[in-house]
């Protein structure tokens, strides 16, 4: 009995170890996590927390891979295997953009930054709905356009790489649920590399990169405003405002068919 006792008593302390080793891990996460926040935003990131953003010649044979979410929305096109003589090649110099604010949309920005929410009601939010996250999420479903939308809004939409193989795990019909190689949005055959899962709980539904490019521009945007709602982004109000006018871009770009892709 005293060895039985003795042999819990090892396992109950291992188990205690292991819990608080993950605590603490879930402790660091956090203030990395913050300390991003804090520090970088999609525009003007923070090339000490994003390795990957260091130049070729600092970063040696290490080539950063992954999935890219917010990084989704942008237009670019894959280079050609062969390489053009550069005497052949016409070199046109690099525009600087420039800006210039509206007056009336960071009015309305100011007055929503003031109690910042998530209610359309506001001018600020309801422009914003009507000239970019409605055309955004507009899809040929338009029934499932709609749930996209509201679990975008509800921030409990999954977006998750798959495997060409890969079944959907709940019955579900070919049409409702799309494929590998058919948008369940769009319903045009597309190679679809991702799927979306609306809530815990329902189908999973295929996605073309059109569409998940799409619907991760409207995610940027919310992410990016719910951390001014809770007061993690310490910007000024001018910063704010352009970091949003870049990401209402994004979601205008990605309606018009441009996109990055993954490079493996």
């Amino acid at each position: 009995m005293v060895r039985e006792a003795n042999v819990k008593q090892a396992a109950a302390e291992k188990q205690l170890k292991e819990a608080q080793g993950k605590i603490d891990v879930l402790q660091a996460e956090v203030m990395a996590l913050k300390t991003l926040v804090l520090t970088s935003t999609p525009s003007s990131p923070n090339r000490q927390l994003h390795p990957q953003l260091q130049s070729s010649g600092t970063r040696g044979a290490h080539k950063h891979v992954g999935h890219i979410r917010n990084k989704s929305a942008s237009g670019a096109f894959a280079a050609t295997s062969t390489k053009p003589e550069l005497s052949s090649v016409s070199i046109q110099p690099v525009a600087k953009e420039d800006r210039e604010m509206d007056s009336i949309l960071f009015a309305e920005f100011l007055m929503w930054r003031e109690h910042p929410g998530l209610d359309r009601s506001s001018a600020f939010l309801s422009r914003i709905y009507r000239e970019d996250i409605g055309p955004c999420l507009s899809f040929t479903r338009s029934e499932l356009s709609q749930l996209v939308q509201s679990a975008v809004e509800k921030n409990s939409l999954t977006i998750e790489p798959v495997a060409m193989s890969a079944l959907p795990m709940v019955k579900a019909s070919a049409i409702e649920c799309g494929g590998p190689k058919k948008c369940a949005l769009s319903g045009l055959s597309r190679f679809c590399r991702h799927r979306i899962k609306l809530g815990d709980k329902g189908s999973y539904y295929y996605i073309s990169p059109s569409s998940r490019a799409r619907i991760t521009a409207v995610c940027n945007f919310f992410t990016y405003i719910r951390y001014i709602q809770q007061g993690l982004v310490r910007h000024d109000a001018d910063q704010m405002f352009w970091e949003v006018m870049r990401l209402r871009r994004e979601m205008t770009v990605s309606k018009l068919g441009f996109y990055l892709t993954d490079q493996g």
